[in-house]
């Protein structure tokens, strides 16, 4: 990952992101987002760049007091195997922890890359927070084909 910063993003990061996760969307892997939204959720999100490119992106968006989501992760398909999808996930992971939240989640079709980074399969139905926020306004709601994954954090204080 010689070359690769990952950091919190900023408004000037919106265009970049916006075009990444629309690569994504219309693939029909991962939910689309509108510049506006990037504007308004921009705290939730970390990017990683090279040489001042935007080459990967994520975001952690909290769904209850325990409990948050890894979701628009993506990254450049020039710079996939290169270690900047897990250093992306544990940078959002490292901000579940300081938040104090024990559950990270995720919806995927890649499952071994979570699996890989301490993510186990769950049903999806154990995440009624994220159903009634998210999934009720998509396309996929009645024939969703993604898998759901979480990570357990322990608790601050706790011993591992």
């Amino acid at each position: 990952m010689s070359g690769i910063v990952c950091r919190k993003a900023n408004r000037e990061d919106v265009p970049a992101l916006h075009g990444l996760i629309s690569h994504y969307a219309d693939k029909g892997i991962m939910l689309p987002r509108s510049p506006e939204t990037l504007e308004r959720s921009i705290g939730e999100f970390v990017v990683a760049e090279e040489d001042g490119r935007l080459v990967g992106c994520g975001a952690l968006s909290r769904l209850s007091d325990d409990l948050a989501e890894i979701r628009s992760l993506g990254v450049l398909e020039s710079r996939k195997g290169m270690g900047v999808g897990k250093a992306l996930v544990a940078l959002l992971v490292e901000e579940a922890r300081r938040l104090g939240i024990t559950r990270v989640m995720a919806l995927t079709y890649e499952v071994p890359f979570f699996e890989k980074n301490g993510f186990s399969i769950v049903p999806k139905a154990v995440f009624p927070q994220k159903t009634w926020r998210d999934c009720i306004h998509c396309k996929k709601r009645y024939s969703c084909d993604e898998i759901a994954v979480l990570k357990r954090l322990p608790e601050a204080g706790a011993r591992p």
